[in-house]
């Protein structure tokens, strides 16, 4: 890393960091309060190999000087040293901007200039809206109280913000920050593990100067809001779902304002430069290397806000057990709704037949034969789909098997089958595809397959109800595990659903009554088409719990009556459970 210094306006010195690929396209990180050029000490080893990168610290923070009044510290002398710094370090070459908090607030400032078409390639603004737009936002909502949502989200926002007040106050908010600079530092920055935190060593000091930041634009504005802020650059903005400052209904009419606009939406906090640095270095690579002419990325179109696209448009989902039944009416549909589709099954002829009919229909479709017994190759084909295709967005774990049989009358090897198929596909399927969901930080949602058998017992399914019960606990352990990545995950619990499963599944009769079986069978599958309840009707359920994010979701009447039964009258399901196979 290379440092310089070059001279702003006013007398400040502005420390300049170089680092990063020198024949590489340029990305300028700008940082807010109360961070110096640290604050992207994990974000830079991302972009380095293509980018040149270049930070700096802002006026009076780190190792920069500036001004002792406030006065020198308002949005447009921010600006103006950002632009003595492309200036002197990238003179007639467009650069990449990437900004947090205040640092993103001057950008804003600095794209509405009428030359920023010309220095700035595009944007990416995290955590920080433009004053002006900020401020139209919460006086426009304040202004309507006769449209309750607007109102009670702008009074949200200006309460969540309410602490600039106190930010501003002169002498005092300065020596109660350098007072409680390291208590403040903890609790800003709560639930992100310490080491992906970075500071500078100037902290304290950074901390109480950036106040002048407050002091020279809370009020202002407030009070003053212009109309003209409009923004030609490309600004892709990254909106913190979770931030307790900047809220997300903030960026909604953003678009107003800034024509070519991509939006992300994540599930962090405030500083996601220290917990998402993956998230912001992909963002800023996927927009760079298009607007320089590469095909946009899946994630990139779906960002892109005025782009038309089905529901479920600009999205990949992967379904397991997709030749046939539940499976290949789920990619159907997922198909018809506009999404990219990964389809597995170990029937071949099944899931090539799948992918053909959901071509056929206008969609894209990848098949692939899958065992996902077999965690190594789980393995294999979620390292595949994700080089190829991307980290899928929605995960279907689908692929099972029926048994039917007590437990003494089940071989021991076709027992250990059923769990192997049912719980293990399902733990392979989420094990190798849920990790990379959350390495990548974009959320996303698991489906996994389980029965109302899960909850009711029966002697004569003694494998097949103790693996989808499996299924059910494991989900409602991994979903807690997974929520805070804001990856949802739903249990689908399917009744007596009319499918090819009666003729596929395995039946182990007790010793001399093997006669018995083929009647038995032939009852029970007419019964099965008397219901009529078809997979299409499954696959609805799956498509509405992903968009609702359900937790749990029994699908036929009798899947819910028996649901409910369970938690209220338990002992009603274990009677039932008595009833023999013959």
């Amino acid at each position: 890393m290379t440092l310089r210094y070059v001279d702003g306006n006013d007398g400040t010195r502005l420390a300049v960091y170089e680092e990063g690929n020198p024949d590489g396209p340029t990305v300028v990180l700008v940082h807010g309060w109360p961070d110096s050029h640290a604050l992207w000490d994990a974000v830079v080893p991302l972009l380095a190999d293509k980018f040149r990168v270049i930070r700096y610290d802002n006026r009076a923070a780190g190792a920069s000087s500036g001004p002792a009044s406030f006065s020198y510290y308002t949005m447009a002398h921010l600006a103006d040293d950002f632009a003595a710094v492309i200036a002197e370090l990238s003179p007639g070459q467009p650069v990449h901007v990437l900004a947090h908090d205040w640092g993103s607030a001057t950008m804003w400032e600095y794209v509405a200039r009428p030359e920023a078409v010309d220095t700035v390639a595009s944007f990416t603004s995290v955590s920080g809206p433009a004053a002006d737009h900020f401020s139209r936002y919460v006086r426009d909502g304040l202004k309507r109280p006769y449209r309750p949502k607007l109102f009670s989200r702008a009074l949200s926002q200006g309460a969540h913000l309410s602490y600039m007040a106190g930010f501003s106050i002169p002498v005092l908010a300065p020596a109660l920050m350098r007072a409680a600079a390291g208590p403040l530092k903890q609790l800003l920055n709560r639930g992100i593990p310490v080491e992906q935190r970075h500071y500078g060593q100037t902290y304290t000091a950074d901390a109480a100067n950036g106040l002048k930041i407050y002091r020279a634009n809370f009020f202002h504005s407030l009070l003053r809001v212009r109309n003209d802020r409009y923004v030609e650059v490309p600004v892709q903005i990254i909106v913190n779902l979770d931030d307790p400052y900047v809220r997300p209904w903030v960026y909604d009419d953003t678009a107003r304002w800034a024509p070519r606009l991509w939006r992300r939406d994540i599930r962090a906090k405030h500083w996601s430069p220290f917990s998402h640095p993956q998230v912001l270095a992909a963002a800023v690579t996927e927009l760079a290397e298009h607007l320089d002419g590469a095909p946009a990325s899946r994630t990139l179109l779906r960002a892109e806000v005025t782009r038309p696209r089905k529901q479920f448009g600009d999205k990949l989902v992967s379904v397991t057990g997709a030749g046939s039944g539940i499976g290949r009416e789920t990619a159907l549909l997922f198909g018809r709704l506009g999404a990219e589709v990964v389809i597995s099954d170990l029937n071949e002829a099944g899931v090539k037949k799948t992918a053909a009919d959901i071509t056929a229909s206008g969609g894209v479709a990848h098949s692939y034969v899958l065992d996902v017994s077999d965690a190594a190759a789980v393995e294999d084909f979620a390292e595949r789909v994700c080089r190829e295709h991307g980290v899928p967005d929605v995960v279907v774990n689908n692929a099972g098997i029926g048994q039917a049989g007590s437990f003494l009358d089940t071989p021991a090897q076709e027992w250990e089958r059923v769990l192997d198929v049912n719980l293990g596909g399902v733990v392979n399927g989420c094990r190798s595809f849920a990790g990379r969901m959350v390495e990548r930080g974009l959320g996303g949602h698991v489906v996994n397959v389980a029965s109302m058998a899960a909850y009711a017992p029966l002697q004569a399914m003694n494998a097949y109800c103790t693996s989808k019960a499996a299924v059910y606990m494991f989900s409602d352990c991994l979903r807690a595990e997974l929520d805070s990545a804001g990856i949802g995950l739903t249990t689908i619990c399917p009744g007596v659903i009319n499918t090819n499963i009666i003729n596929t599944t395995r039946w182990d009769p007790p010793k001399g009554r093997a006669g018995a079986v083929a009647a038995r069978k032939k009852q029970v599958a007419a019964g099965f088409d008397k219901r009529g309840y078809g997979p299409e009707k499954v696959a609805k359920a799956i498509v509405e719990s992903v968009l609702k994010n359900k937790a749990v979701r029994p699908v036929t009447p009798e899947a819910y009556l028996l649901y409910g039964t369970s938690r209220v009258a338990p002992q009603i399901m274990r009677s039932t459970a008595r009833q023999k196979l013959i």
